[in-house]
């Protein structure tokens, strides 16, 4: 990844914008999540919209007070579509987000992507490689602890990247998805021996 004029500037406000957030499964500041996606991302595409994407992918989802609005004035409507993509998304005007099961907004999710953009595509792809390698690791430090602050199963979240990823089969045509499907499959088995 060549660090551009525009990536710089992302990574300072998607660190600004996370700042004091914890990743739910360890105790690592936020923002090693859409960094390392980033990083994931450089591997598959030299695309700077998608990297970008990338780097702020969580922000409208995760950072209170910060809309879509705000992410077209800062990023443009381009580098706003492909987050939104990816973002269950709030509403400024309606909490009802708030009040949905995991297993709707999980399945939103996946009828989303079906339609989505190919750059949303490579955004998903590298945030469940990233995410599957997160809970494997936090499972091996932590065990069960790992997914305390979690309102779903491992089987669950299991059955969730495995859908992303029968998606990501279908629509996308790139190598970050065999990428996936390994990481996928080693999660399964890891999970069935742990």
């Amino acid at each position: 990844m060549k660090l551009t004029t525009n990536i710089q500037k992302t990574i300072i406000k998607s660190a600004v914008l996370h700042n004091g957030q914890i990743r739910k499964e360890s105790d690592v500041p936020f923002i090693i999540h859409p960094y390392s996606v980033a990083v994931i991302l450089s591997d598959y595409t030299d695309d700077e919209d998608t990297i970008i994407a990338g780097l702020l992918h969580d922000v409208l989802e995760d950072v209170p007070n910060y809309y879509e609005a705000d992410m077209k004035r800062d990023f443009g409507e381009k580098i706003t579509e492909i987050v939104k993509g990816v973002s269950e998304v709030k509403d400024p005007n309606n909490n009802l987000n708030e009040k949905e099961t995991w297993l709707y907004r999980k399945n939103k999710y996946v009828d989303r992507l079906k339609e989505d953009s190919k750059e949303s595509l490579m955004v998903s792809a590298a945030d469940k490689i990233h995410n599957l390698n997160s809970m494997m690791d936090a499972y091996e430090k932590r065990g069960e602890k790992s997914f305390e602050n979690f309102n779903s199963s491992i089987k669950d979240r299991l059955w969730y990247h495995g859908e992303v990823l029968n998606v990501l089969k279908e629509r996308l045509d790139n190598k970050i998805v065999i990428e996936l499907e390994d990481r996928y499959k080693e999660a399964e088995k890891f999970f069935k021996t742990a």
